[in-house]
Parts: structure tokens; sequence; C-alpha cells
């Protein structure tokens, strides 16, 4: 065990932000902090490094209190990284590394030939090596954090606490970020603690969750475990969006005007439910097996749905159900699902709302509608892509309103 926390309790001053905190942190473990903005996960980091006095309990560094350690022996054991922006003047990135080998030469200290063969190793490491010689102020975001990175990797520590590390990175340097954090813990055996705000990188990244919330922790354990849609929603008081496990990120709900009906499966409905629920449509689809990555997706949109058991054939009482939801939608969308002997019984619910006179956009090509739908297909709608699906959609039959 590298860190861990015994009835802890950090705040300001008298106020206490979040009590009871009793965490361990073994080596080579991934950990993150995930809260809503003002709940304590700043405070938690900053105390157990030693930047605040804890409030009430007790941080132990490798079985040892930190308040008895003397700054070097924490500055070889932790490196911070902080959401604070650096001005280090005229430094370039290998000099702001370099500053990380403070503990083995002090800061009048000249570096040694094992200095720089640290630095460039670390540099190595976060993939830095092509702007080193480039004066920090000039580096881009993304690229200030892997210095920073580095120059904590060049502390040689057990234990790396990061505030934020992704935010203000673009999508591109946030996956970066998190997969050399993950290296760093898989290959260096070193523990991360780190406070984060995407959800899906969590999931996908993380070891430990621990969620914050009304001065305490509201749970804690493997992702895993402990995210789901009811821990997500508590988490952020989220009432117009879902969290979704099995999809690893937040959907935003179906709501307001329509409903348009949407025939899908194997994955085909999918842009188009989150394509509906962001111009403001309400969803309901049909028929899905339970296993198929559309039913998860309509799931968390919050879409009406019709579904069958995993592995079985669309039975003619799902038809039946998915037939009397038609009759209240304003249009019907055909998704371009594959077809196979399990649901081909989705195709007669075209047929129906065809029959119904209702409108009916597809994903298809005409000459594979004719085929599928034959004299019915006359009355498709076509659509080459999203955008103008939802264009003719808001259009048509007044949906709008």
């Amino acid at each position: 065990m590298i860190l861990n926390t015994r009835n802890l309790r950090v705040g300001y001053g008298k106020k206490t932000v979040v009590a009871d905190i009793n965490i361990e942190a073994m080596r080579g473990q991934f950990i993150c902090l995930l809260g809503p903005n003002g709940s304590g996960k700043s405070t938690i980091l900053k105390t157990i490094v030693r930047m605040l006095s804890p409030m009430g309990g007790e941080v132990y560094l490798s079985g040892r209190n930190i308040a008895t350690l003397s700054n070097m022996e924490m500055a070889k054991t932790t490196a911070v990284v902080l959401t604070e922006s650096i001005s280090p003047g005229l430094l370039t990135a290998y000099d702001v590394v370099l500053l990380g080998r403070y503990p083995y030469t002090g800061f009048t200290g000249n570096p040694t030939v094992e200095d720089n063969r640290k630095v460039l190793e670390a540099l190595k490491m976060v993939n830095a090596e092509n702007f080193a010689q480039r004066y920090f102020g000039e580096l881009s975001d993304g690229e200030k954090q892997k210095t920073m990175l580095a120059r904590a990797l060049a502390q040689e520590p057990q234990l790396i606490v990061l505030d934020e590390p992704t935010s203000h990175l673009d999508a591109r340097h946030r996956i970066e970020v998190m997969l050399i954090l993950r290296q760093l813990t898989q290959k260096k055996n070193v523990t991360v603690i780190a406070s984060l705000h995407d959800i899906d990188l969590v999931m996908k990244a993380c070891d430990v969750a621990i969620l914050i919330k009304d001065e305490g922790i509201i749970a804690c354990g493997a992702p895993e475990d402990v995210l789901n849609e009811k821990s997500v929603a508590r988490l952020y008081d989220m009432d117009k969006a879902a969290f979704s496990s099995c999809l690893g990120g937040v959907e935003l709900r179906s709501n307001g005007y329509g409903p348009v009906f949407v025939v899908a499966g194997a994955g085909s409905g999918a842009r188009l439910y989150r394509a509906l629920v962001k111009h403001g449509f309400s969803i309901i689809t049909g028929v899905l097996p339970e296993n198929d990555i559309d039913f998860h997706v309509a799931q968390a949109v919050g879409a009406t749905m019709v579904s069958e058991k995993a592995y079985t054939e669309v039975s003619p009482g799902a038809i039946l159900q998915a037939q009397k939801l038609i009759n209240e939608a304003k249009a019907v969308a055909d998704a371009g699902f594959p077809i196979a002997p399990s649901n081909k019984r989705n195709i007669d619910l075209l047929r129906y709302a065809s029959e119904l006179g209702k409108s009916i956009y597809t994903l298809r090509n005409p000459e594979e509608a004719v085929k599928i739908y034959g004299d019915d297909a006359a009355k498709f709608v076509y659509w080459r892509n999203l955008k103008q699906f939802l264009e003719n959609l808001l259009k048509a039959e007044n949906l709008t309103g």
C-alpha cells in the first residue's frame, strides 16, 4: 500500500468540505475522484500532498504519517501536477522537466549525467522529445501538460497526484494523457490519483473510482461496479441525460416533438437516435433484441421501445405492440437495418406504416428498398445523410409544433 487515509476530514478554515475519507491506494493503481464542481476533489488532493492541513484524521504514505515526513522525503515519493498554469520564463520544456530532479540535485545543484538521462527518459515516456528544446510558454496546452507529466516522472515518484489533468485539452490530447497515465501504472508501477470529469475515460482507464458529493464519499470501487445510471444521476443531478454502463458514456434523453418511430437493429439506429434527440424529438423504436447495441442506446436516450429476448425471432405479439405505437408516430424512419431471419418481421412494420399513410424516411438506396418493400418503396422519402433527413423531418407534417 502506497497511501491510505484514516477518518480524514478536509476543508478550509472552519468549513468541512469532505469528511470520513478512508481510502487505500495500492502500488500501480489508477484512482480517480469524480464529483461535481465544488464537491471537494481538489481539496482532498491538496490535503494528501500536504498543501493543506487535515481538519481531522491522518494521511499515511508508505505507512508513515505525512506530518512526520520532511519536504525532501515527500518530494522523492510524491509528484504533483495541478491545474494552475506556471510561468517559467524563458525555460525550455527540457529545463522544466529538469526541475523535477530537484530532490536529487537541489535548487542550486548541477545536473549529473544520470539526471539528464532521467529527464530524457521522462520526455520519451510522454512522447515529448520533439519539442523538448522549445520554450515552455510557446507550447500548446497538450504539450504543456505532457511536459508537466514528464517533470513529475523525473522525480521518480511512487505516487503522482493530478488535479483535472485533461481539462482544457482537445480530444486527442485527453486520450493521450490518459494512456500515458495508464502506462505509468502498468510499466512503472506508479500509483496515480487524479480528479477527473470525463466519465467515459474513467470507465476505460481507471482501476478505482471514488464518487464524492454532499461532504462525503458516496461510492468507491471499480468503475464497472460503482458507475451506473443511478449513481451518476445522483452524483450530477442529471434528469435530462443518462449514463449507460454498457456504452460507457452519457446520452441525452429524448423529449419534445414527434414522436418518430425508428425501425432499427444491429447498430443501424444508434446515430439516428442521437441525431433525433439532439434536435428535440421523442423516439419510439423496435423491435430490438435485448443484446443489440441499438437496444442499449435507445434505453439510454429514454426511447419508448419494443424488444425481444436475445437470440429469438421477432414475435407476432411484438409486431402488434409496435404497430400500436406506429399509430401514435408522426413519422417513421427505416434506419437501414440488416435483415436476417430473426428480424424479418420488422419489414412488416414499414409496410404497415405505408398502409396508414405515414411519412416514411429511409436510409436505404431506392434499388435496395424496392427489393425489400416492393411497390411500397415508391412512397418512401430517401435521404443521403442525417442532415438532409432532419431537415425534411422538421418541415414535414408540422413536426416542430
